[in-house]
């Protein structure tokens, strides 16, 4: 039988990873013992890795046939894999995470150009090596092993730190000067694994899958009834993705109405729709939303 190796993010992805993969129909099981997780699907290998080392040297170099990882990562080691989806998930939030360039509150830096001759303590010393010479600063970059944010202003003058809600930086008294980069998870494949059809159809099928479980994280399903007199009002407020669906009912003059909205919409949607003459209206959760 043929094999999909697969890499899993250890860390503060993993968490995240394995929801994600659950409402896509992949159950993942981890053990504190092991970095070989079982996953219910007997065409795939997984085997947990540190997402920094994830597009390289594993992916890159086919000792996995494909992982998920950061973007921020695959700049960091200059990797060449191909990237198969975006996945915009991060480790608390659905939407993408940011590496930061932040000091002191009481620093008398405000912008990237007060760096100049500086000392900045980050884990993302490549890709914070670049950005500083696209905004022609000098200064000295230094690996950090952990505990950032505690570097300031001892340490370091400046650091740059990912961040998703800024909360860890407010924690220790940090003030954001500017955004380095943004990224986001990326379903990346060896290249070579990449041209092998059934590796390739595996990877889509997943990529496929993952992000549709991704659309529907913030979607919500409604249906109701609504008779022959009111059906035309109802549908001018009736938001969908493309048309909702309609189909008659047993009884004459009443139609069925399903269709999927924006979670955020429903709870003001609701009420509109029962003014309008809708009867027996159903929320519900989806699972996956594949356009």
């Amino acid at each position: 039988m043929k094999k999909l190796k697969l890499g899993i993010p250890k860390g503060s992805l993993q968490e995240s990873t394995i929801k994600w993969f659950g409402k896509a129909g992949y159950n993942i099981i981890t053990s504190e013992r092991s970095y070989y997780p079982t996953i219910d699907d007997k065409e795939i290998e997984t085997m947990l890795i540190r997402p920094q080392d994830m597009a390289y040297p594993y992916v890159q170099k086919g000792l996995m046939d494909a992982g998920l990882t950061g973007e921020d990562w695959i700049q960091e080691r200059n990797a060449d894999v191909v990237e198969v989806a975006e996945l915009i998930y991060s480790k608390q939030l659905s939407k993408p995470a940011r590496w930061v360039l932040a000091v002191k509150e009481d620093s008398s830096m405000h912008s990237v150009k007060d760096l100049e001759g500086k000392v900045i303590s980050t884990e993302l010393v490549a890709v914070t090596k670049a950005y500083l010479e696209k905004n022609g600063v000098k200064a000295t970059i230094e690996f950090s092993y952990g505990a950032t944010e505690i570097k300031v202003p001892y340490l370091a003058d400046a650091i740059v730190e990912i961040t998703e809600t800024g909360s860890s930086l407010l924690a220790h008294n940090l003030r954001i000067v500017d955004t380095v980069m943004t990224t986001t998870t990326k379903l990346i494949a060896n290249k070579g694994s990449w041209q092998d059809p059934w590796k390739r159809q595996k990877l889509e099928n997943l990529a496929m899958l993952l992000k549709g479980a991704l659309v529907a994280e913030s979607k919500v399903g409604l249906k109701m009834n609504v008779s022959d007199k009111d059906l035309k009002a109802l549908l001018s407020i009736l938001p969908s993705m493309r048309a909702p669906t309609i189909s008659s009912l047993q009884e004459s003059n009443w139609w069925a109405v399903d269709t999927v909205v924006d979670e955020y919409v429903a709870r003001d949607l609701i009420p509109e729709l029962k003014r309008a003459g809708a009867h027996d209206i159903i929320e519900y959760p989806l699972n996956k939303v594949i356009p």
